[in-house]
């Protein structure tokens, strides 16, 4: 037995400008989400040399 169809599952007005807007806003979300994963990772890369660097000046000493 189907579930009968949500208020945002059909074609009227609302349900169209409802997906538009959960999209655009998953778009945006994700775009976000992207920049701040690719920064972290970038400052754990530079963390990690830094560490190694030092950890190289330690042995050497």
């Amino acid at each position: 037995m189907a579930l009968p169809p949500g208020p945002y599952a059909g074609t009227s007005t609302l349900s169209l400008v409802a997906r538009a807007s959960a999209f655009s806003f998953g778009l945006v979300y994700g775009s976000i989400k992207l920049k701040y994963l690719k920064a972290k990772a970038k400052s754990q890369r530079k963390l990690k040399q830094r560490l190694t660097a030092e950890a190289r000046r330690f042995v050497h000493s």
